[in-house]
């Protein structure tokens, strides 16, 4: 009966000490319901980027870095096989050469046979000239002789001679008007005009010349279009090496020297020193803040303060919304993501817990 007693006694006392208590942290709002509202926590984390060869794959040939390693932005990381493309690139650059220089004797040719056709068309005016001379001068002595026979100065064997000679240079005077004709095919009437009225053949329009510069520079197209796939290959062999876009840390290798990559497929993982963590705010307080906002934390660990900014302000995915699973004293009320990003410093690291007083978010 004894021991009964002695039992309700120390059961009573546990029990006013723990209803003394529970007043006392309420009294001093150092319950779990009030810490829970006092003070907001969020994981610092730093995002984490997948790098990967840019549309191009190839057998890894170099493995420039080790896992924990710290790179900075533009520090080679890998390099893929560039046999295929050195190859590629010397061939076109040949062609390239090749074709320039095709281009430049076929323009160099057509300026000289230009030039030499507007003298030959001058040559072949006068010699037109001189056979319309020659056989006007020949008719008239055919005519002549024509008159003298009638009244017996001549014979009829010296006027079949002048008439012979008379066909002779009608055939020659047909033959350079030909000829002529034949230059000047294909020019311009004005140009036609000019060669007959002052023996100069200068600066006409040729369409067999034209003609040949179209098909160079046609050809000087195919050069351009030669050169644009120079410069993709180029493009491909830089792509060929691998760079780190940023500063961070080697956090994992995926692919390893000697083995095949695939297009696209990433080949590091690299943990950058982008930080940010999460914490998870009511209705009340997500109205008093804005993206851009100043707020201060303070690392749990290390007690160092923490300077960082809104960046992301939205509503908590429904998860949060359900009863009980988010922070303590907030099941009753809409939640909101507020995501803070923060510079890198001394004695801060990814994983650490980050504390934000409620007051420094009302304060905004």
């Amino acid at each position: 009966m004894g021991g009964n007693k002695r039992l309700y006694k120390v059961g009573r006392t546990f029990v006013a000490l723990l209803i003394a208590g529970g007043l006392v942290l309420t009294f001093f709002n150092r319950d779990a319901i009030s810490m829970g509202q006092k003070e907001k926590e969020g994981i610092l984390t730093a995002e984490q980027i997948n790098i990967s060869f840019q549309d191009i794959g190839g057998k890894l040939m170099l493995e420039n870095v080790k896992e924990a390693q710290q790179v900075k932005q533009g520090d080679v990381l890998m390099a893929l096989d560039n046999t295929d493309i050195d190859l590629a690139i010397a061939k076109l650059e040949a062609q390239i050469k090749q074709s320039s220089g095709s281009i430049d004797i076929g323009l160099e040719k057509a300026t000289t046979v230009e030039e030499q056709t507007y003298r030959s068309i001058e040559q072949c005016k006068k010699s037109y000239d001189a056979a319309r001379s020659t056989f006007a001068n020949k008719e008239l002595y055919y005519q002549r002789m024509k008159k003298l026979l009638a009244t017996g100065a001549v014979s009829q064997l010296e006027l079949d001679n002048a008439q012979t000679d008379l066909e002779v240079c009608r055939a020659e005077m047909v033959r350079a008007e030909r000829s002529l004709n034949e230059l000047l095919a294909g020019t311009e009437p004005q140009d036609r005009m000019k060669v007959l009225t002052t023996d100069d053949a200068s600066g006409i329009y040729l369409p067999t010349i034209e003609q040949t510069r179209k098909e160079l520079a046609n050809d000087l197209y195919n050069v351009e279009s030669m050169k644009i796939a120079l410069q993709e290959l180029k493009v491909q062999k830089e792509r060929l090496t691998l760079k780190a876009p940023e500063d961070g840390k080697i956090l994992t290798i995926i692919a390893r020297q000697g083995e095949m990559v695939a297009v696209n497929t990433p080949v590091i993982l690299l943990e950058s020193m982008r930080y940010y963590y999460d914490i998870y705010v009511d209705e009340i307080t997500a109205a008093k803040l804005h993206e851009g906002d100043l707020i201060t934390g303070t690392a749990v660990a290390s007690g160092k303060t923490v300077q960082g900014r809104i960046r992301l302000l939205t509503a908590a995915p429904g998860f949060a919304d359900i009863k009980m699973s988010r922070e303590k004293g907030q099941a009753d009320l809409a939640a909101f993501q507020v995501r803070i990003y923060t510079e890198p410093g001394e004695g801060i690291l990814p994983g650490m817990t980050i504390k934000v007083d409620s007051d420094e978010l009302l304060l905004q």
